[in-house]
């Protein structure tokens, strides 16, 4: 079989069809959940403390220096305060997606239970007892 039938087949596969449809649907959601903590969430917590934006909240390390011209060193926790927003904001999404999807999905029919015969132990001593009465009965 030639490299690309190999490929084909491949690709083809339910899974990694499947597993690329999600990559590109994810890819698109998080932007959607991006733009909704970037032009919605965080404007409205900002209000509610006093209008600070926190994508520019950071602690300045070092200073800029303009005689050197070297740029200040600065601790940009503000914008990773907005990636664990956003990040959190996708992961409860896609929780919600999944259990909606796991309620919608039809439950499969439960499968008859197994008979359960007797345990080895059980075979063990009902040997040993037969065992048992036929050295008894011989002695006799």
């Amino acid at each position: 079989m030639s490299i690309m039938k190999e490929f084909k087949a491949f690709a083809m596969r339910g899974n990694v069809v499947d597993l690329a449809v999600g990559v590109v649907i994810g890819a698109a959601f998080g932007k959607i959940v991006s733009s909704l903590v970037d032009k919605i969430i965080m404007p409205l917590l900002g209000l509610a403390t006093s209008g600070a934006d926190f994508s520019d909240l950071g602690l300045t390390l070092k200073a800029a220096d303009p005689v050197s011209g070297t740029a200040a060193v600065v601790l940009g926790y503000g914008a990773f305060l907005q990636t664990i927003i956003d990040f959190t904001i996708i992961a409860f999404a896609i929780f919600m997606v999944v259990k909606l999807m796991n309620k919608a999905m039809p439950k499969e029919p439960a499968k008859p239970a197994a008979k359960k015969g007797p345990t080895q132990e059980d075979l063990l001593a009902d040997i040993r007892d037969l065992l048992k009465k036929q050295g008894s009965a011989k002695k006799k």
